[in-house]
């Protein structure tokens, strides 16, 4: 049925993939369209079959990984969750970083694989709890030096300007009074300075160039 949410389920272990598949049809709003067995299969059928969501373990022929970067390439509307046993951080960090919705270890409930499945189905996104600390964590380190530098000299003029006046704490409406330009176009910058800055939020693009900044004043 159209309505049914559409998952396809990759793993090489058969009777793990096959419990999973049978967990997921006892829902009446999942549907599996199919199952694989490896990432060049995953690969396959998700530009085949444009399911909702695809399940991918991580330790399979083809590596799940690259199949799940592939994936957020090609197929950027398809939500990706690996379902995995490896709680290594570079593993769970790869992960995200190629656009998995979530990290799910295997010793998972089936009450809350499905749980999470209609979370990411919807928008959100989920960490197993155990391993959510140390996303964080990692997530927090700070750049290399160097990085924050040649990030804050990619900047032009008028995106320096407007950090400047951000960094001593004023807002958007404040920057555009101080440089006479209208409240939409200093947001317009905004977003350019923390693309090039790679930081989610101006709290962080100031705490960056403060850093750097003092660092050559010094």
């Amino acid at each position: 049925m159209p309505d049914k949410l559409q998952v396809v389920v990759v793993d090489d272990h058969p009777l793990y993939r096959e419990g999973v598949v049978k967990t997921l049809e006892n829902e009446n709003d999942i549907s599996v369209l199919a199952q694989g067995s490896s990432g060049k299969e995953a690969i396959q059928l998700v530009d085949d079959l444009k399911p909702d969501i695809v399940l991918l373990d991580i330790s399979m022929p083809d590596n799940g990984l690259k199949a799940a970067q592939t994936i957020a390439k090609t197929n950027p509307y398809v939500k990706i969750i690996m379902l995995t046993v490896s709680e290594n951080d570079s593993d769970i960090m790869t992960a995200l970083e190629s656009g998995a919705r979530g990290y799910i270890l295997k010793g998972i409930g089936a009450p809350e694989l499905i749980e999470v499945i209609r979370t990411v189905s919807t928008g959100g996104s989920y960490v197993t709890p155990s391993l959510a600390a140390r996303v964080l964590v990692a997530m927090q380190r700070p750049v290399k030096e160097s990085d924050s530098e040649n990030a804050i000299n990619s900047l032009t003029k008028r995106e320096e300007q407007i950090l400047r006046l951000v960094a001593e704490g004023k807002s958007n409406k404040e920057v555009g009074v101080v440089l006479e330009i209208q409240e939409k176009t200093v947001k317009h910058y905004m977003t350019n300075i923390l693309q090039k800055l790679q930081v989610r939020n101006r709290v962080e693009a100031a705490i960056i160039a403060h850093d750097v900044w003092s660092n050559k004043d010094n």
